[in-house]
């Protein structure tokens, strides 16, 4: 892979407490957020982040499994895609 960067989406029913517990398990991975955009549309939060992991000692499947699993205890989709899987699969 190129780039230790990635793209995070999470989306579902919005409520108290996504942004902080998402981002809880990105510090504890020591991500770290280079852009980010959220919305609520009609009570529908959505969220994407560019976001980079440390070039080295980063369990990416670890990553993916946290991210997902917290996740489902708050009842949205959380997305984990590198970045360069991303944009090959959104290229026209």
């Amino acid at each position: 892979m190129a780039s230790s960067r990635f793209i995070i989406t999470v989306i579902g029913s919005d409520k108290v407490g996504i942004v902080a517990r998402i981002t809880t398990v990105m510090a504890n991975f020591k991500v770290n957020i280079v852009d980010i955009t959220q919305t609520t549309m009609q009570g529908i939060f959505t969220m994407i982040m560019l976001a980079e992991a440390p070039k080295e000692g980063f369990d990416l499947p670890a990553f993916q499994m946290d991210m997902e699993t917290e996740g489902k205890e708050l009842g949205v989709e959380v997305k984990v895609q590198h970045e360069d899987v991303f944009r090959f699969m959104h290229r026209i």
